[in-house]
């Protein structure tokens, strides 16, 4: 028997120490590096979970942990603008003088309550305990008690007294009830051109889990061998991609472990495959990804390219993302470079290459499906922050890129002052350019606008909201 005294209790009861449940403890842990240190939980949640893999203790923590965990962290973070609206209403002081870790915890309770089929005891009951062991007993007191007012009403119960009527504002509605910032919603409807059955309809694709995407890449593996693998399919576009339709390891993958094939999403493939696909004029030998990290695409263009006979240099600013760029082509089967460069002062000459990608720096507002807390993190001011380098970007590609050959300016952003603006822009400072209709370059793919340019959307295609404009010099 330990010689400790037992701690007070003024309920009359003896202490009892607070039990660790590993799934929610990871789950808060992960919360805290995304609000501490601006991480994204894409790449805090993996090595916390390997690490909670190998602990040898008594509880194993298995793949069913895994999952609940990572659900824990992804619905918290997408719905984290409903759930503040909630947790609103049920503390006494402004949310924010709430202290951001107690914000947390209640975030990851008001989700087990609202977003889970988790029974709402055991809801409650599993985040108190989990107050107790981050927090500390007395602000557990708090956090039971502003849960047990959530959990008196279920998720539309709560939508009905927190969102504004859809008729008096429209935007703040749809923030509300979609977990969006409203500047995100009002930018993606723009976007779309109007309709609230569109816009609701990404609003929701949004908050849905994505599935994992790989890419077969050419000469080094096929779409066929990835069928293979546990609960493959065919992906929707692109002959080079499959879909993990239960998730997954890819790690476990051989060809993906060996660099053959990588987890790519089937819009990132579309944006190189509609590039390889424009008509030329002339030759077709060089070809340049003017910003190449993390190397996704570069790989695909550099396969596609090598089954041409023609080279590829990746050119990527960071030195430490140009290490990712030749990492992902290590082992492709045709001629390519990989140089750390800045792609606005070019290390080449003009004219230089027959065919140029830029996938652009951006808000990233296409990918909030995988990036769900860059939805909070961005703002309207980010955009005038990116315009410039954009632009830059863009005019540099059309420099470099000889009379007859064609540029691809692609982003991972819906918003139009990153797509259709900056290419409006640019061109008027360039007039010896055509845009190319880029629509027949994707066959296959319904839905993609008036053109000439393509923009792909999660509820439309499954894919990231991908831009693409082509752009052929003609003098």
């Amino acid at each position: 028997m330990s010689d400790q005294p037992r701690r007070p209790c003024t309920s009359g009861k003896p202490y009892r120490r607070p039990k660790k449940d590993p799934v929610r403890v990871l789950a808060f842990e992960a919360l805290r590096a995304v609000d501490e240190r601006d991480a994204y939980a894409n790449l805090v949640l993996p090595p916390l979970l390997r690490k909670a893999r190998e602990n040898e203790g008594p509880e194993k923590f298995d793949a069913r942990d895994a999952a609940l965990t990572t659900e824990l962290v992804y619905g918290t973070l997408r719905w984290q603008g409903t759930y503040d609206a909630v947790i609103a209403t049920c503390v006494d002081r402004p949310l924010g003088d709430v202290d951001p870790p107690v914000l947390d915890v209640l975030s990851l309770g008001a989700h087990q309550l609202l977003g889970t089929r988790i029974p709402t005891h055991a809801a409650v009951s599993a985040t108190v305990e989990l107050a107790r062991v981050v927090l500390g007993d007395g602000r557990a007191k708090f956090v039971n008690a502003v849960l047990r007012k959530i959990a008196q009403d279920d998720l539309d119960g709560w939508l009905e007294r927190v969102a504004p009527p859809y008729d008096e504002d429209p935007e703040d509605n749809l923030a509300v009830v979609h977990s969006h910032p409203r500047w995100v919603v009002s930018a993606l409807w723009d976007s779309l051109g109007g309709g609230r059955a569109g816009i609701e309809e990404l609003l929701r694709a949004d908050n849905e889990r994505p599935e994992v995407t790989l890419v077969a890449r050419p000469g080094r593996a096929t779409a066929e061998e990835l069928l293979g693998e546990d609960a493959a399919v065919p992906g929707r576009w692109s002959p080079y991609a499959v879909r993990l339709t239960e998730g997954g390891e890819p790690g476990a993958i051989e060809a993906v472990r060996d660099g053959r094939a990588g987890v790519q999403d089937e819009g990132s493939q579309l944006v190189a495959i509609a590039l390889a696909n424009a008509p030329l004029e002339g030759p077709d030998r060089r070809w340049l990804d003017g910003c190449a990290g993390p190397g996704g695409k570069a790989a695909l263009l550099g396969a596609l390219a090598a089954e041409r006979g023609a080279m590829l240099l990746a050119s990527e600013k960071q030195p430490h993302r140009a290490g990712l760029v030749a990492n992902a082509l290590d082992g492709n089967p045709g001629p390519y470079q990989v140089i750390a460069a800045d792609g606005t002062r070019p290390a080449w000459r003009p004219g230089s290459f027959d065919r140029v990608l830029v996938d652009v720096p951006c808000t990233g507002l296409g990918a909030l499906r995988r990036r769900p807390e860059a939805r909070w993190r961005r703002r309207p001011g980010d955009l005038e922050g990116f315009a410039p380098l954009q632009r830059g970007l863009l005019r540099t590609a059309l420099e470099s890129v000889r009379v007859g050959g064609v540029v691809g300016y692609a982003t991972c952003s819906p918003h139009l002052a990153e797509t259709r603006a900056v290419v409006a822009d640019v061109l008027k400072q360039i007039p010896d350019t055509d845009l190319v209709d880029a629509r027949p370059l994707l066959p296959g793919v319904p839905e993609l606008g008036d053109g000439p340019d393509v923009q792909l959307w999660p509820h439309l295609h499954g894919t990231d909201a991908m831009y693409l404009a082509v752009i052929r010099r003609t003098g």
